[in-house]
């Protein structure tokens, strides 16, 4: 796995369940106060399965330490949380949600990802000329506003190294969820249906 992605996953190894979601206030009439609300994360075990089980984080306030590794710099610290996971077998994964103050903000931001995701593999091999990266668009999942699902396939021949990627990018009205995957392989090795379901999952939960 290359070292940017390990860094990204580096965290220490905490297994936990579900994060209960804060109480939601009452208005006067009795409705939900949506905005009170934060939007759910996905559970371990709604992951592509893996040979060892996932664990997790808890939800974090704000972007993971180190960033995204597709998409350094596009999602504001602002109105944003993550959760990051991992298993036994070097296989990663991070969950993004930033709740935008507008829509237009959150279809700006969902465009920006998806411009980032789409042009990885390009930026990558700019950056370091060492490395091999193949990027390839996987389609549209019809859930809320819309999920979009992308790959990476890298490889430094120089040192023997392959890693796969999965990255999708979901909205739900004013809300845009990122979710990542990653492990040592190639593409043929990465649960692409299994990572369609877990993201129209990620997108499905946000506000159920």
């Amino acid at each position: 796995m290359t070292s940017r992605f390990r860094s990204t996953l580096a965290v220490s190894t905490v297994a936990v369940g579900l994060v209960a979601l804060a109480a939601v206030p009452s208005n006067a009439d009795g409705t939900t106060a949506r905005a009170a609300q934060q939007p759910a994360f996905l559970a371990p075990s709604q992951m592509p399965r893996s040979s060892t089980p996932w664990t997790a984080d808890p939800v974090a306030q704000g972007l993971p330490e180190y960033g995204l590794f597709c998409a350094p710099g596009v999602v504001p610290a602002q109105g944003t949380r993550h959760r990051t996971f991992r298993t036994e077998l070097d296989t990663g994964g991070l969950q993004v949600t930033t709740v935008t103050e507008t829509e237009g903000q959150a279809v700006r931001l969902a465009g920006a990802l998806r411009r980032a995701l789409a042009g990885c593999a390009e930026r990558l091999e700019q950056e370091d000329p060492g490395t091999e990266a193949v990027g390839r668009y996987h389609g549209e999942i019809a859930v809320e506003e819309g999920a979009h699902v992308y790959s990476l396939d890298t490889a430094n021949p120089e040192v023997g190294s392959t890693d796969v990627h999965l990255f999708s990018v979901g909205r739900d009205g004013r809300t845009v969820t990122y979710v990542e995957w990653g492990q040592m392989g190639d593409f043929e090795q990465a649960p692409l249906k299994a990572f369609r379901k877990t993201t129209a999952t990620a997108v499905n939960k946000l506000w159920r």
